[in-house]
């Protein structure tokens, strides 16, 4: 209990959940850059192939 009180109210604890948080996001935003230049480069081919 102590640790989230500690996560909430303190300044290394804020920056440790802004860091947390961030991490998250970038790892959405690569995931779907990633995918969505797959498909980009599958519909290439198959354009490239027809």
């Amino acid at each position: 209990m102590q640790a989230i009180v500690d996560l909430f109210t303190t300044n290394y604890g804020l920056f440790s959940l802004i860091v947390i948080v961030g991490v998250i996001l970038m790892g959405f935003w690569f995931f779907r850059f990633f995918v969505r230049k797959m498909e980009e480069s599958e519909r290439e081919n198959r354009r490239l192939d027809s």
